[in-house]
């Protein structure tokens, strides 16, 4: 019965049917009898509310236990969850005074109509549901439930090892429509997250930040479900990933970078930093299983990584090109190119012998000059090669200063921006 301009009617309407719906309780009897419950359980079958017209609210909170779990290559998130689900069952409600005072009993689950609420976005749902509900004398029942989920997430991995995550658990019914379910926050947000950093257990490298909500209607056709939607923040601990992947790495840099000072013309440079090189690659294999991999997208310590090999392997030609420049037979007799003397040597001079003519009239003499010609031509000869020699190891050593300077000056601001996008996740 509808009333539309009499609210007083609609009242007295509300309290009758109230009254009527109570359960008797008896002398000598702590709660409602048997026989009223025993009416209420024979009609399980059906949403407990007099007016089937009118939805019944369901409302849902939940505790996050523990974060078991996150799988960045197949995407997926297990977590350990409280849930709790609270309702309105219209046919259960007594008068504590005529029933001993009592105000809460326990009744199994199996006897009574329960909302069918579901998490949609799981992949797996391993439920420890509770065999009892409570029910307060108000006709307010409280529902628990232990849930291991295993559910979708599309995780972030470009900030690892200092990614935030945000994954979503959506609660609500499964066959029954807005018409006849409808959802909402048991707790505010707030409450639940205090509530969930309170009791986290074996979370490992991960932690919570926040919990947050919204509620949505999912529409499919003409049929419309009230659903709600809570964000899961959780952020990842750095430090296991910061001692065994970064720091070795920057080690392994900084012995890279030292390793100018070895004198650039001795062949040992080139095989300490071929050894170098190796023991960088058999750090990475080892490292592997430690990196986060998804189809679409890699992390940007990945790119760390294979820049500062690529950086190793440049510094490894740089030394290959100074040992050439050193050692090469073919500069044995070739002059430095003038441009290379404008870059390295700014400005050099040659001095010429001062040679002069001698007429020699006693042949003994003129022997004796031209065996000292042939001595000074040759002297000459390994005077010159001498002095070029020289001048190809002085354009080595200033190649080598200059290279090292840029290097490291590369080196430098790549660190500068990796710490600095580090650091502006980190205190996101």
């Amino acid at each position: 019965m509808v009333y539309k301009n009499n609210w007083k009617y609609f009242q007295e309407d509300l309290i009758l049917s109230y009254l009527a719906n109570m359960l008797r309780c008896e002398e000598g009897q702590s709660g409602p009898t048997y026989d009223s419950l025993q009416d209420v359980i024979d009609k399980k079958s059906f949403r407990p509310s007099v007016n089937l017209s009118s939805p019944t609210i369901t409302n849902i909170s939940f505790t996050l236990y523990a974060i078991l779990g996150v799988v960045s290559q197949s995407q997926i998130l297990t977590t350990f969850l409280w849930l709790r689900l609270y309702w309105f069952h219209e046919f259960l409600i007594w008068d504590p005074e005529a029933c001993d005072g009592i105000t809460k009993i326990s009744l199994p689950v199996k006897d009574l109509w329960t909302p069918d609420i579901i998490v949609y976005d799981v992949d797996d749902d391993v439920s420890q549901a509770c065999p009892y509900v409570y029910v307060n004398h108000t006709g307010h029942i409280r529902y628990d439930r232990m849930l291991r989920l295993v559910s979708a997430c599309n995780l972030q991995i470009f900030s690892f090892p200092f990614d935030i995550q945000n994954c979503s658990f959506t609660f609500g019914s499964y066959m029954h429509t807005i018409k006849d379910v409808r959802v909402s926050p048991a707790l505010s947000f707030k409450e639940m997250t205090v509530n969930s950093k309170r009791y986290l257990q074996a979370s490992g490298e991960w932690e919570l930040v926040d919990i947050l909500g919204d509620t949505n209607i999912l529409k499919f056709g003409i049929d419309e479900w009230d659903i709600i939607t809570f964000w899961v923040v959780i952020k990842r601990r750095p430090i296991l990933y910061v001692v065994n992947l970064i720091i070795p790495s920057s080690f392994l840099m900084i012995i890279d970078i030292l390793s100018f000072y070895l004198p650039p013309h001795s062949v040992d440079r080139s095989s300490f930093k071929m050894t170098l090189i190796l023991g960088y690659t058999v750090f990475l294999l080892i490292m592997n299983d430690l990196l986060p991999s998804t189809a679409n997208g890699t992390p940007l310590i990945g790119i760390y990584f294979s820049v500062c090999l690529a950086f190793m392997t440049i510094s490894l030609l740089e030394t290959v090109l100074i040992t050439c420049v050193l050692h090469h037979n073919s500069m044995k007799y070739r002059e430095v190119p003038h441009w290379v003397q404008v870059l390295t040597l700014n400005a050099w001079f040659f001095c010429p012998l001062a040679s002069g003519t001698m007429t020699l009239d006693v042949p003994e003499l003129r022997q004796i000059s031209q065996d000292l010609r042939e001595m000074n031509t040759y002297l000459s000869i390994i005077r010159k090669e001498d002095h070029l020699q020289n001048q190809w190891c002085h354009v080595g050593y200033i190649l080598d200063f200059l290279l090292f300077r840029i290097y490291l000056l590369i080196i430098t601001g790549y660190a500068l921006v990796i710490i600095c996008m580090w650091c502006i996740w980190m205190n996101q």
